[in-house]
């Protein structure tokens, strides 16, 4: 009996701890980080680092190749295996290279800093790795040196990175930091390193690239004394503890004899070593506690969105883009709120962080608006940091890199930013002020504006891209009309109501197209070829052509419609774009134009908002198919998986927001055009307490089409829904099918 009741108590403790277990399997499974995968887009030309950051860090620690070329951008791409260090600061998905500041290498021998390296192959610290022995998840990122025999692991929190080094036994332990280094755009200017103690060094590293005045300070502690230092600055041997010059590097060396791992941690500032001392996270050097930490505030914010599938690499796909879609833009003010401007002027933000790495001509158009969905919180932020950009010369921000403006690509895009939030309720920022930012900017003579104001378009003759920059420019001032009329300003309505029709005036109705038209109002530009591109230069359209850029007209496509001379002519030729020859002509064609299905360039963002453009012209089913072609066909889970740069997360939150069957073809409208939702289920986190809910019913790879669609049990019949109605909560429910229902979402219904 006694035998009975004791292997009765075993069998239910057996039961009990496999529950138990059961329980912390589903924990873990239910980790959206695990289906993050960083490498995705660090092959092509998707120009993403796998380094570790957090949502909207400071800083992004992450390997750094050493080879200036386009798809080195961000400093690493999937194909190389050769690392020269690790830097703090990194850009994800530009087109354009810069940063990879404060550079450290672990390393197990001395090595001479004096000569001058005519490339990477003479940089006496850098090494070989294999991918097999590299890894990385969200917060985190590991790889082991090969040359040095030292396993690297990196992670962060929001204004601190931490580093762990694990050399060999009775390996040398010493590592290298060079301010001299850069790579693409970037130049050093002068840069200083302080030892301050036996545990800490700081310093400041002046810099002229893509951002033209950018200063960066540094502290860094170790988590063992340094016991030896050799300091070069211009290629001289330094016996001080500090130094400053143009190239400034150190070697540190540390005892091996009481651990193999060495521990380190890093904070930077725009302003101050003083600061970068303030944003240094206090405490010890518990690397598994940050990274712990780490991975639980991505988790959270990748549960913003949640989709169920059965398909494990349609989950891939979903959460690494929301995760790219949230590492920019990036925390630039420090713990205390002071940043430093590009004009040397240190501010206070108050009440609000201050962000940078705006790549608004690509953003605007599906990461903010997915930011309003899922970061509400961080919109009214970085609204507040371009009206304090905005200070600066009386001009909104174009593409900002540390507070500089570049003034790249075109447009003013953070107008409808600001629109778009203020439309959809968030307002935690002085309307008034921005309204005022928004029309001091479309009324200055910069950037081809005077001769927009004189002709109402800008003639081809008098300025290159003539079509893109008239055409953005008609999109930003019905921005600044919608903020206008919510504001009660008629005047302002009307008058950038009208000048937003500028469209009109470049569109050729004999070949469907925008073209460029030159001073006398009549004579196009000839020859004409849709399918020409002259990247950047002598041409009429931006890192695109004719066929790519005709469309944007965001804001009026009823009109854009009529101009074609119905849906009929409008369907076809948009089909047209899809289904034409994929040759690009000419002797300077753009690296952008990838991702090609048809002419349509969905490796670049021009074409982002098109196949949303049918559902305008009664015939949703051709949205529906070609949004779900884009998706099958333009984004895998390997590194290649990214069909042109991501942009600082623009190509991922199209897919983001497309993949839940969702677009927002015209962000400032805050209306979202319904596509093709690939997953079962998606729960769009309103608050705690709220949900938006999508349902696919039926729907599979075959399975593309909408055959009904209810809203909270009612009939749904239209091929938009509104911000408003998203955040009231609900659910949307669709029934998908294998072939069109061609009476759904018409008129024809």
């Amino acid at each position: 009996m006694l035998y009975k009741y004791a292997l009765i108590i075993l069998v239910f403790a057996v039961l009990i701890s496999c529950k138990k277990e059961d329980r912390k399997i589903a924990q873990n499974t239910s980790k959206n980080t695990i289906h993050v995968d960083p490498f995705i887009g660090t092959g092509g030309h998707g120009h993403t680092y796998p380094g570790a950051t957090v949502p909207f860090g400071m800083l992004q620690v992450t390997p750094v190749n050493g080879i200036s070329s386009w798809d080195w951008c961000s400093g690493y791409h999937y194909s190389d295996s050769i690392a020269v260090g690790f830097s703090h600061l990194a850009l994800s998905g530009t087109g354009i290279g810069d940063l990879a500041d404060v550079l450290f290498m672990p390393i197990n021998k001395e090595v001479d800093l004096s000569s001058t390296p005519l490339s990477r192959d003479s940089l006496a610290y850098k090494s070989k790795y294999n991918h097999k022995n590299e890894k990385a998840s969200p917060g985190y990122y590991q790889v082991f040196l090969e040359d040095h025999n030292v396993n690297v692991e990196l992670t962060t929190a929001l204004r601190t990175a931490y580093h762990k080094y694990t050399f060999a036994k009775e390996d040398k332990q010493a590592v290298v930091i060079d301010l001299g280094f850069a790579i693409n755009w970037d130049r050093v200017l002068k840069s200083s390193i302080n030892i301050e103690d036996d545990y800490t060094i700081s310093g400041y590293r002046f810099s002229k690239g893509w951002a033209a005045n950018q200063k960066v300070f540094f502290v860094a502690k170790f988590s063992k004394p340094i016991t030896k230092h050799h300091i070069f600055t211009d290629g001289n041997r330094i016996e001080n503890k500090s130094s400053e010059g143009e190239k400034t590097s150190v070697q540190l060396f540390f005892d091996a004899n009481n651990s193999s791992e060495l521990f380190t941690k890093v904070a930077l500032s725009s302003v101050s070593v003083e600061n970068a001392k303030d944003n240094l996270e206090t405490g010890d050097f518990n690397f598994d506690v940050v990274k712990n930490k780490a991975e639980n505030t991505w988790n959270e914010a990748l549960t913003k969105i949640e989709v169920e599938t059965s398909v494990d690499s349609l989950k891939t796909m979903f959460y690494t883009a929301m995760y790219h879609a949230q590492v920019a833009p990036v925390t630039f003010s420090d713990k205390n709120g002071q940043f430093r401007k590009e004009n040397d002027e240190i501010i206070t933000a108050e009440n609000y962080t201050a962000y940078s790495t705006l790549s608004l001509w690509d953003t605007f158009r599906a990461e903010h608006p997915l930011l309003t969905l899922t970061a509400p919180d961080k919109v009214s932020d970085i609204i507040n940091t371009m009206l304090a950009y905005y200070e600066t010369k009386k001009i909104l921000p174009v593409w900002t890199l540390y507070a500089n403006e570049t003034n790249t690509m075109t447009g003013y895009h953070s107008i409808p930013v600001i629109v778009e939030a203020y439309q959809k309720g968030i307002r935690d920022f002085d309307a008034e002020k921005a309204f005022e930012a928004m029309k001091t900017t479309m009324m200055q003579d910069e950037r081809g504006l005077n001769h927009y104001k004189k002709h109402s378009y800008i003639p081809y003759n008098l300025i290159d891209e003539s079509v893109t920059i008239t055409l953005e420019y008609a999109y930003d001032d019905w921005c600044v009309a919608q903020m206008a009329k919510a504001l009660g300003k008629n005047d302002d309505y009307e008058f950038f109501l009208n000048r937003s029709k500028a469209y009109q005036h470049l569109f050729d109705n004999e070949t469907g197209f925008m073209r460029g038209k030159s001073e006398d109002g009549k004579s196009w530009n000839e020859p004409f070829d849709p399918k020409h591109s002259n990247h950047r230069e002598q041409t009429d359209y931006t890192e695109g052509n004719a066929w790519q850029h005709s469309w944007f007209v965001p804001h009026a496509v009823d009109n854009l419609i009529t101009l074609h001379g119905g849906n009929e002519t409008f369907t076809n030729r948009l089909e047209q774009l899809f289904t034409e020859s994929s040759e690009i002509t000419g002797d300077n064609v753009s690296a952008d134009i990838t991702g090609l299905i048809g002419q349509y360039a969905h490796g670049n963002e021009p074409s982002h908002h098109i196949a949303y453009m049918f559902n305008h012209a009664d015939q949703p089913w051709r949205t529906q198919y070609w949004a779900h072609h884009i998706m099958d066909t333009q984004y895998n889970t390997t590194p290649n998986g990214l069909s042109g740069n991501e942009d600082c997360g623009q190509m991922s939150a199209w897919y983001a927001l497309s993949s839940i069957g969702l677009y927002p073809m015209n962000p400032a409208s805050a209306e979202y055009e319904i596509g093709s939702p690939i997953f079962e289920k998606a729960t769009i986190k309103i608050s705690e307490e709220k949900s938006f809910i999508i349902e696919a019913e039926n729907v599979s790879n075959k399975n593309i089409y909408i055959q009904s669609a209810t809203l909270n049990g009612v009939d749904f019949n239209q091929t938009s829904i509104s911000h408003k109605q998203i955040i009231e909560g609900g659910t949307l429910h669709f029934v998908m099918g294998s072939q069109p229902n061609k009476n759904w979402g018409t008129t024809n219904n």
